[in-house]
């Protein structure tokens, strides 16, 4: 589940002046005779409140799975670092989220939606960054591009694949490996419960026994939910809701409270854990039900199933994310309750093979990302840093040592998700703070190698 965190009141990134503009952008770059030759609006946020006109650097963010506002708004490092380096700052939408919606409503039928792809939104990217930067001066400007989760897979690719438009890239909570099916399927699941163990170790064992109580359907009924489960199927999808909040509390345990889906509290992992089913209902009402103004929890309407087992999201964009899940992403991640303290879920290649295909009508190509953005072979590249939190699970799906000089990994002992992209805070632990300083260094020396050779 690669999420952004909506503004939060405490630690609030501070609002750079965005403008929200549309690029004519090609619907299909690797076909001619497809869609007429087509065009679809493509949304992206810019400022130049602290550009050095035609000089300055652009710092690009590679915009991901959702609206791009909310990448923006929780992306205050990169605005911060513009008004040290001057530099022009774009945030571009990715297709088929958020506005950037290149058939309307009927993006998500068969076959429209097969235009959502990695390859076509880094086209995108490359087409939107050549084009705007002859149009504003700057041809003479280095390009920086930035991201968080999948957008620090994406800024990792434009790298990889368009080294003659992007200078340098900060990929940030990037798993580039576990997604292109390198990682142990068990790995993320017991890296949530590992989250949850160091703040304390008899929480693992204290969840397994409240999932175990769950089962009976007695108890069920005082957890709060709308109707009372009465399938499997009803199980298994009381299951995923639960494993899916203490997913978002381990990837969100900033220092500070935000807002996702309702208030997360500061280190939503320490928040006491007993063995009680009690204690289950109040975890599930941390993220779904924050305001206290559900008087239940319908299953159905709050978490949907889907091909990524960390949970899709809502809503169109949970639609994107899930045919992407179907077709290059691959997260076969599963739950085993014996390395992780959750309920048996097994998720295997033949279990998404049969979903895709059913739900979408394709088969997804087991190791394409491998193949085509270079999977663990990457000692030729240059000009990427890898940054990964500690408290996030999803940091050992992604590069952890440095691969070269220029490719250089930054661990921060106590970071979650792409915290390092946030604006700086009071709360900020020394260890994010450092991060920002090598990272702002090493931005700045590839400008200069850039502009200077």
């Amino acid at each position: 589940m690669f999420v952004s965190v909506k503004n939060h009141e405490h630690g609030t990134d501070p609002k750079p002046k965005f403008t929200e503009k549309y690029f004519p952008q090609i619907l299909d770059h690797f076909n001619y005779n497809s869609m007429g030759n087509g065009t679809f609006d493509q949304r992206y946020l810019i400022t130049d409140e602290y550009w050095k006109r035609g000089y300055g650097p652009i710092f690009f963010y590679t915009g991901n799975e959702g609206d791009i506002w909310e990448f923006a708004l929780n992306s205050g490092f990169i605005t911060e670092l513009a008004a040290q380096q001057r530099a022009l700052v774009i945030f571009a939408e990715h297709r088929y989220y958020g506005k950037s919606l290149p058939f309307g409503e009927d993006s998500f039928n068969i076959p429209e939606v097969g235009l959502l792809t990695v390859e076509q939104a880094l086209a995108d990217y490359a087409i939107m960054i050549t084009e705007l930067k002859g149009q504003l001066g700057a041809s003479a400007c280095p390009v920086i591009v930035f991201g968080g989760s999948y957008g620090g897979m994406l800024s990792v690719y434009m790298r990889l694949r368009y080294p003659n438009i992007v200078a340098g890239a900060l990929a940030a909570s990037a798993p580039i490996l576990s997604t292109a099916g390198m990682g142990e399927p068990k790995q993320f699941f017991q890296d949530v419960t590992s989250d949850f163990e160091n703040y304390a170790p008899e929480c693992g064992d204290a969840v397994r026994g409240a999932f175990q109580r769950l089962q009976d359907l007695a108890r069920v009924e005082a957890f709060s939910l709308c109707q009372t489960p009465s399938s499997d199927k009803d199980t298994r999808q009381l299951n995923g809701f639960l494993r899916n909040a203490f997913t978002l509390m381990a990837m969100l345990d900033y220092p500070y409270s935000t807002h996702f889906m309702g208030n997360m509290p500061a280190n939503p992992v320490k928040v006491p854990l007993s063995g009680r089913l009690l204690a289950l209902r109040d975890t599930a009402g941390i993220v779904y039900n924050s305001t206290g103004d559900l008087t239940c929890f319908d299953l159905y309407t709050l978490y949907v199933e889907c091909a990524d087992p960390t949970g899709c999201g809502l809503g169109f964009n949970s639609l994107a994310w899930d045919y992407q899940a179907c077709t290059e992403i691959e997260m076969c991640f599963e739950s085993n309750n014996v390395t992780d303290m959750f309920p048996v879920m097994p998720f295997t290649v033949k279990s998404r093979e049969q979903y895709c295909s059913k739900r979408w009508g394709v088969i997804p190509r087991l190791g394409w990302l491998k193949t085509q953005f270079w999977g663990d072979a990457l000692s030729t590249a240059s000009n990427i840093i890898f940054s990964n939190g500690d408290l996030d699970p999803w940091a050992n799906g992604g590069v952890r040592k440095s691969l070269s000089s220029s490719l250089i990994a930054i661990n921060i002992s106590e970071g979650a998700h792409h915290l390092d992209l946030r604006g700086a805070n009071d709360a900020d632990p020394a260890s994010v703070i450092k991060a920002r300083k090598m990272e702002s260094d090493t931005i700045a020396q590839w400008v200069k190698m850039e502009r200077y050779g």
